[in-house]
């Protein structure tokens, strides 16, 4: 592997972009720091090596063969992407940095999360960027270990993926809450099974998690209508008699402008605990525990904020 590699002095490959951009053994030099005669040796190291003329003098000039045309686009690409790739890594600055930051989120975790998080960083740091990706959890995390996004925001699911390096940190609990039109004025277990529902299925999923709690109690609801995304939902609420099952920290927004009352789900469910997931040999840690350390600091700010619940008594 490498068989031409292993036969080249690598510094050969300056030396050659050098002249070809300039046109000039005099000028080639002057930019790598070295005598006219050394260079010129070095490149006729590289003329022997690949067993072509390279350049020929044309009076103060150097002209590239037909090979050297051919070949100095790759050995400019080639010492660039190394260049950029091999520089020393610079601490890191929020106040300057460039970063793009690419987080896996769903709707309901961008909801909560993203509009305090930029307000927070507009002058803090000003220059980051993020690209936001929805994935389901267990991809999410997938995703995360393989190095393909730098964090995910999610809540911890029974089936969810488990992994050494994937590195847990607690946000906030939230509970689910059932809104509906003004009109209803009261919400029991017979009203709940009896009604028809809204359900937010983002991944276009048979089962949502509240029907997984009724399914244990041996009940069932009347699904009207799914949809993939949270946002238009509580505006088809509000105009008919469906209901919705919605975390506490979207509905004490949309409460501020949909016309919806809202009461407390007839039947047990536990809070969930959303989370950051990060990967523990992160290569822009420093980065990525700043970025974690700001998220947690904009959402315990929030007056719903509560710890996660305790784990129950064995």
């Amino acid at each position: 592997m490498h068989h031409v590699l292993r036969r080249l002095d690598l510094n050969l490959l300056p030396v050659f972009d050098a002249v070809f951009r300039h046109r000039s053994v005099r000028l080639a030099a002057a930019e790598l720091a070295m005598s006219t005669s050394a260079l010129s040796h070095a490149l006729t190291r590289l003329r022997q090596f690949l067993n072509d003329p390279l350049f020929y003098r044309d009076g103060h000039r150097m002209c590239p063969s037909v090979y050297a045309c051919e070949l100095a686009p790759f050995v400019a690409d080639a010492l660039a992407t190394l260049n950029q790739q091999l520089a020393p890594v610079q601490p890191f600055d929020p106040l300057t940095s460039h970063d793009c930051f690419r987080i896996a989120v769903t709707d309901y975790t961008a909801f909560c999360i993203f509009p305090g998080l930029m307000q927070a960083l507009e002058h803090a740091a000003p220059n980051l960027r993020f690209e936001l990706r929805y994935l389901p959890h267990n991809p999410a995390l997938t995703e995360l270990l393989a190095g393909e996004i730098d964090l995910a925001l999610s809540f911890s699911e029974p089936d969810g993926l488990s992994d050494p390096d994937l590195v847990e940190t607690d946000l906030f609990s939230d509970e689910f809450i059932v809104i509906s039109h003004r009109r209803r004025t009261r919400l029991t277990l017979e009203d709940y099974l009896a009604a028809r529902h809204l359900v937010v299925t983002p991944w276009n999923e048979k089962q949502g998690m509240l029907d997984l709690h009724l399914a244990r109690l041996g009940l069932a609801r009347r699904i009207a209508l799914r949809t993939p995304s949270m946002l238009g939902a509580p505006f088809m609420v509000t105009g008919s008699d469906l209901l919705m099952a919605i975390p506490s920290f979207v509905a004490d927004t949309f409460e501020q402008v949909v016309n919806v009352s809202r009461f407390p789900l007839p039947f047990a469910v536990p809070r969930f605990t959303v989370k950051i997931y990060s990967h523990r040999r992160s290569g822009t840690r420093k980065a990525t525990d700043w970025l974690k350390g700001v998220i947690s600091r904009t959402i315990t700010g929030k007056a719903h904020y509560a710890p996660p619940s305790p784990p129950p008594p064995p």
